[in-house]
């Protein structure tokens, strides 16, 4: 058998400018690049028709091309991680498995079993920073400890920013060491259980127009003012190295949602009780929610009576997607004015968006609920008509969602603001006092 080591994709399924495969390349043996699509996490999503699996099977397809063109193949697994590398062990003389770090809960106790399984056989598992430009305890305060509130952090995060770490890796220059074999088949998404739904997904594409203007557009739904890179850099189809060379020129404001990105990533490292089911704020978790699954129901469906909620939710619905803008209109509402657990929303969000990650998901939900690190006040309730009216000024957006609005059918709104309101603050009051 010949030695070779092995470079795992997860979130990086892109050949260049990819941090764990380059450490992997500039070794002296030759590479295996492999997917596991895991049973573990295939098996908990009910949707079959789920467009994150698609996603990830079309960029797998097109690695593979790539890789054939090299002369290489990508080795696909449908199974458990642990029995995916038992079968590898079997098959091959691994000198090194590399790959890049995920900061999510199940992700380090699967990397952690992975580990401990190949240090059984004398293997090492070599894990490095890809998904964010800082990480862990590489933006803190002076005394060592992490930061809690963003504003301080993105000021520290740039001051931090050099050269270096915006750099790219030159994969390329190395692509002469991916192992040698005959293609092997990637595994139909029909052959794991799922079903192609054939809709377009967004492109990679940056235009420079677009970051020009993102400061004043991207706050308005009814148009094309946000980049759409949400399920790549989710997904690592673009390196988040290159994107933020391409637009830190062009748009602060576009800069600071990458700070945001790699904010949520070490408030999840450094608090990881927030992936227990907790809020940041242990106090928020004394809330008598009023948990009404009828009104619950009603928010998912984009049924409520006020249509700017109601428009996000159906666009979710039809698309994967969601302005963000309109995200935290949708959140507040089912939280303050409905009184629904952040929980609830967060998991339908998880359930329904293409460019769902944990850390930014849970940290803008306790952000629209008030519990989590940095997060609105609790008393700052948005009143949706007038978000619409500030936001969506000619109803464009509501009515390409909401054709029906001034039809008989439409109803009526589930609850008046100003007794929304009132009844927020008294139960958070009571909850926080």
């Amino acid at each position: 058998m010949k030695k070779l080591n092995v470079f795992w994709f997860r979130r990086d399924l892109r050949l260049d400018d990819n941090a764990g495969l380059y450490h992997a390349l500039i070794q002296q043996d030759p590479v295996l690049p492999i997917f596991i699509f895991d049973t573990n996490i295939l098996e908990q999503l009910e949707e079959k028709q789920d467009r994150r699996v698609e996603f990830i099977h079309a960029a797998l397809v097109e690695m593979q091309l790539q890789l054939q063109q090299l002369g290489s193949t990508l080795q696909v697994f449908h199974a458990q991680p642990l029995a995916a590398f038992s079968e590898l062990l079997k098959l091959y003389e691994i000198g090194a498995v590399y790959t890049n770090h995920d900061y999510e809960l199940y992700a380090k106790d699967r990397d952690e079993a992975v580990r401990l399984l190949l240090q059984e056989k004398g293997i090492q598992l070599h894990t490095f920073k890809d998904q964010v430009i800082f990480e862990k305890n590489e933006v803190v305060k002076e005394d060592g400890k992490p930061y809690t509130v963003f504003t301080p952090y993105s000021k520290r995060w740039l001051a931090t920013l050099n050269g270096f770490y915006e750099k790219s890796y030159p994969n390329r220059k190395y692509f002469g060491n991916f192992y040698q074999q005959e293609p092997a088949p990637i595994p139909s998404l029909r052959k794991i259980g799922f079903q192609p739904v054939g809709q377009p997904f967004p492109s990679t594409e940056l235009k420079k127009a677009l970051l020009l203007h993102y400061r004043d557009q991207r706050d308005i739904p009814s148009i094309h003012g946000t980049t759409h890179l949400g399920i790549h850099l989710r997904f690592g189809t673009v390196s988040i190295r290159r994107v933020l060379q391409q637009t830190k020129e062009l748009s602060a404001v576009f800069v600071n949602e990458l700070i945001w990105r790699d904010f949520f990533q070490m408030i999840l490292w450094h608090f990881p009780h927030i992936a227990q089911g907790k809020a940041f704020r242990p106090a928020y978790d004394l809330i008598h929610w009023r948990n009404n699954e009828k009104e619950f129901q009603q928010w998912c469906q984009g049924m409520t009576g006020y249509p700017i909620v109601d428009a996000g939710m159906r666009e979710l619905n039809a698309t994967g997607f969601m302005h963000n803008r309109v995200r935290m209109i949708t959140a507040s509402f089912l939280t303050k004015h409905l009184l629904i657990d952040w929980r609830w929303g967060e998991a339908y969000f998880a359930e329904k968006l293409l460019d769902f990650e944990f850390a930014s998901n849970n940290g803008n939900w306790q952000w629209a609920a008030g519990s989590g690190c940095d997060a609105a006040p609790y008393f700052r309730i948005f009143n949706p008509t007038l978000q619409a009216k500030k936001f969506d000024p000619a109803m464009k957006y509501i009515r390409k969602w909401v054709p029906e609005l001034d039809e008989f059918g439409y109803p009526e709104p589930i609850v008046d603001h100003e007794l929304a309101r009132k009844r927020c603050l008294e139960v958070y009051r009571k909850a926080l006092s």
